[in-house]
Protein backbone atom coordinates (compact mmCIF):
# COMPACT_ATOMS: atom_id res chain seq x y z
CA UNK A 1 0.00 0.00 0.00
CA UNK A 2 2.74 2.28 0.72
CA UNK A 3 3.98 1.65 -2.73
CA UNK A 4 0.64 2.59 -4.12
CA UNK A 5 0.67 5.76 -2.08
CA UNK A 6 4.08 6.60 -3.36
CA UNK A 7 2.93 5.99 -6.91
CA UNK A 8 -0.16 8.18 -6.45
CA UNK A 9 1.88 10.96 -4.85
CA UNK A 10 4.39 10.68 -7.65
CA UNK A 11 1.61 10.86 -10.25
CA UNK A 12 0.11 13.89 -8.56
CA UNK A 13 3.47 15.63 -8.44
CA UNK A 14 4.04 14.81 -12.11
CA UNK A 15 0.63 16.22 -13.00
CA UNK A 16 1.37 19.33 -10.93
CA UNK A 17 4.68 19.79 -12.69
CA UNK A 18 3.00 19.29 -16.07
CA UNK A 19 0.41 21.91 -15.18
CA UNK A 20 3.13 24.31 -14.10
CA UNK A 21 4.96 23.65 -17.35
CA UNK A 22 1.77 24.43 -19.31
CA UNK A 23 1.19 27.71 -17.45
CA UNK A 24 3.51 30.35 -18.82
CA UNK A 25 5.63 32.42 -16.55
CA UNK A 26 4.49 35.94 -15.64
CA UNK A 27 7.02 37.45 -18.02
CA UNK A 28 5.75 35.27 -20.83
CA UNK A 29 2.13 36.24 -20.02
CA UNK A 30 3.02 39.95 -20.06
CA UNK A 31 4.83 39.59 -23.40
CA UNK A 32 1.89 37.67 -24.87
CA UNK A 33 -0.58 40.29 -23.65
CA UNK A 34 1.57 43.08 -25.13
CA UNK A 35 1.70 41.21 -28.44
CA UNK A 36 -2.08 40.82 -28.44
CA UNK A 37 -2.53 44.51 -27.61
CA UNK A 38 -0.09 45.53 -30.36
CA UNK A 39 -1.86 43.31 -32.87
CA UNK A 40 -5.24 44.73 -31.83
CA UNK A 41 -3.94 48.31 -32.11
CA UNK A 42 -2.51 47.54 -35.55
CA UNK A 43 -5.81 46.01 -36.64
CA UNK A 44 -7.73 49.06 -35.34
CA UNK A 45 -5.28 51.39 -37.13
CA UNK A 46 -5.70 49.40 -40.33
CA UNK A 47 -9.48 49.46 -39.93
CA UNK A 48 -9.44 53.21 -39.36
CA UNK A 49 -7.24 53.71 -42.39
CA UNK A 50 -9.52 51.58 -44.55
CA UNK A 51 -12.56 53.51 -43.29
CA UNK A 52 -10.87 56.82 -44.15
CA UNK A 53 -9.98 55.57 -47.62
CA UNK A 54 -13.55 54.36 -48.14
CA UNK A 55 -14.93 57.72 -47.02
CA UNK A 56 -12.53 59.56 -49.37
CA UNK A 57 -13.57 57.36 -52.28
CA UNK A 58 -17.24 57.90 -51.47
CA UNK A 59 -16.68 61.67 -51.38
CA UNK A 60 -14.86 61.49 -54.72
CA UNK A 61 -17.76 59.54 -56.18
CA UNK A 62 -20.27 62.08 -54.90
CA UNK A 63 -18.24 64.99 -56.29
CA UNK A 64 -17.81 63.22 -59.60
CA UNK A 65 -21.55 62.58 -59.82
CA UNK A 66 -22.26 66.25 -59.00
CA UNK A 67 -19.74 67.40 -61.61
CA UNK A 68 -21.38 65.17 -64.19
CA UNK A 69 -24.85 66.52 -63.32
CA UNK A 70 -23.52 70.09 -63.66
CA UNK A 71 -21.96 69.18 -67.00
CA UNK A 72 -25.25 67.73 -68.24
CA UNK A 73 -27.12 70.86 -67.12
CA UNK A 74 -24.57 73.15 -68.84
CA UNK A 75 -24.82 71.16 -72.07
CA UNK A 76 -28.62 71.33 -71.92
CA UNK A 77 -28.52 75.10 -71.34
CA UNK A 78 -26.07 75.51 -74.23
CA UNK A 79 -28.37 73.50 -76.50
CA UNK A 80 -31.35 75.62 -75.49
CA UNK A 81 -29.40 78.84 -76.09
CA UNK A 82 -28.19 77.57 -79.47
CA UNK A 83 -31.76 76.77 -80.47
CA UNK A 84 -33.11 80.04 -79.07
CA UNK A 85 -30.54 82.18 -80.89
CA UNK A 86 -30.07 80.01 -83.98
CA UNK A 87 -31.14 82.86 -86.26
CA UNK A 88 -28.86 85.50 -84.70
CA UNK A 89 -26.22 85.44 -87.42
CA UNK A 90 -28.72 85.64 -90.28
CA UNK A 91 -30.78 88.33 -88.58
CA UNK A 92 -27.65 90.40 -87.94
CA UNK A 93 -26.92 90.21 -91.67
CA UNK A 94 -30.50 91.22 -92.52
CA UNK A 95 -30.50 94.38 -90.37
CA UNK A 96 -28.77 96.55 -93.05
CA UNK A 97 -31.34 95.27 -95.57
CA UNK A 98 -34.16 96.44 -93.28
CA UNK A 99 -32.42 99.83 -92.97
CA UNK A 100 -32.19 100.12 -96.77
CA UNK A 101 -35.86 99.25 -97.17
CA UNK A 102 -36.77 101.99 -94.65
CA UNK A 103 -34.61 104.53 -96.50
CA UNK A 104 -36.21 103.55 -99.82
CA UNK A 105 -39.70 103.90 -98.35
CA UNK A 106 -38.85 107.31 -96.85
CA UNK A 107 -38.33 108.79 -100.33
CA UNK A 108 -41.39 110.71 -101.56
CA UNK A 109 -42.75 109.64 -104.90
CA UNK A 110 -44.17 112.08 -107.43
CA UNK A 111 -45.30 109.87 -110.25
CA UNK A 112 -47.90 107.15 -110.25
CA UNK A 113 -45.35 104.65 -111.51
CA UNK A 114 -42.96 105.42 -108.64
CA UNK A 115 -45.87 105.21 -106.17
CA UNK A 116 -46.79 101.69 -107.36
CA UNK A 117 -43.12 100.69 -107.15
CA UNK A 118 -42.94 102.09 -103.60
CA UNK A 119 -46.08 100.13 -102.74
CA UNK A 120 -44.43 96.91 -103.98
CA UNK A 121 -41.26 97.68 -102.01
CA UNK A 122 -43.39 98.30 -98.92
CA UNK A 123 -45.14 94.94 -99.36
CA UNK A 124 -41.78 93.15 -99.61
CA UNK A 125 -40.54 95.11 -96.56
CA UNK A 126 -43.63 94.14 -94.53
CA UNK A 127 -43.33 90.44 -95.44
CA UNK A 128 -39.62 90.48 -94.54
CA UNK A 129 -40.43 92.25 -91.27
CA UNK A 130 -43.12 89.65 -90.45
CA UNK A 131 -40.68 86.81 -91.19
CA UNK A 132 -37.96 88.18 -88.91
CA UNK A 133 -40.51 88.91 -86.16
CA UNK A 134 -41.52 85.23 -86.24
CA UNK A 135 -37.89 84.39 -85.47
CA UNK A 136 -37.99 86.69 -82.43
CA UNK A 137 -36.54 89.94 -83.80
CA UNK A 138 -37.93 92.99 -82.01
CA UNK A 139 -37.37 96.68 -82.59
CA UNK A 140 -36.03 98.61 -79.59
CA UNK A 141 -38.13 101.60 -78.59
CA UNK A 142 -36.06 104.72 -78.53
CA UNK A 143 -37.68 108.07 -79.21
CA UNK A 144 -39.32 109.67 -76.18
CA UNK A 145 -38.17 107.03 -73.69
CA UNK A 146 -35.52 107.43 -70.98
CA UNK A 147 -31.99 106.79 -72.22
CA UNK A 148 -30.77 103.30 -71.32
CA UNK A 149 -27.15 102.46 -72.19
CA UNK A 150 -28.13 98.80 -72.44
CA UNK A 151 -30.39 99.56 -75.41
CA UNK A 152 -29.25 102.94 -76.73
CA UNK A 153 -26.00 104.30 -78.07
CA UNK A 154 -25.80 108.07 -77.73
CA UNK A 155 -24.00 109.62 -80.67
CA UNK A 156 -25.18 113.20 -80.04
CA UNK A 157 -26.40 115.24 -77.12
CA UNK A 158 -28.70 118.19 -77.34
CA UNK A 159 -30.68 120.25 -74.85
CA UNK A 160 -34.42 120.40 -75.26
CA UNK A 161 -36.31 122.50 -72.73
CA UNK A 162 -39.59 120.77 -73.57
CA UNK A 163 -38.34 117.34 -72.50
CA UNK A 164 -36.71 116.08 -69.30
CA UNK A 165 -33.02 115.40 -69.14
CA UNK A 166 -32.08 111.83 -70.06
CA UNK A 167 -34.92 111.37 -72.57
CA UNK A 168 -34.08 110.22 -76.09
CA UNK A 169 -34.85 113.11 -78.46
CA UNK A 170 -34.36 111.40 -81.82
CA UNK A 171 -33.57 107.96 -83.15
CA UNK A 172 -30.87 108.08 -85.81
CA UNK A 173 -30.70 104.33 -86.50
CA UNK A 174 -33.11 101.68 -85.27
CA UNK A 175 -31.92 99.14 -82.76
CA UNK A 176 -32.99 95.51 -82.66
CA UNK A 177 -32.95 92.66 -80.18
CA UNK A 178 -33.41 88.94 -80.62
CA UNK A 179 -35.58 87.72 -77.76
CA UNK A 180 -33.55 89.08 -74.80
CA UNK A 181 -30.22 89.65 -76.61
CA UNK A 182 -29.28 92.98 -78.18
CA UNK A 183 -28.26 92.58 -81.82
CA UNK A 184 -27.72 96.28 -82.41
CA UNK A 185 -28.38 99.16 -80.01
CA UNK A 186 -30.37 102.16 -81.23
CA UNK A 187 -28.24 105.11 -82.26
CA UNK A 188 -29.87 108.10 -80.62
CA UNK A 189 -29.62 111.80 -79.89
CA UNK A 190 -30.38 112.54 -76.27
Amino acid sequence: MSEQKDEIVEELETEKLDEQADVPAEDEVAETEEDVVEETVEEVDELTLVKQQLEEEQNKAIRLRADFENYKRRVQLDKEADYKYRAQSVLSDILPVLDNFERALAIETTSEEAASLAKGVEMVYRSLLDAVKKEGLEQIEAEGVPFDPNFHQAVMQEKDDTKDSGIVLQELQKGYKLKDRILRPSMVKS
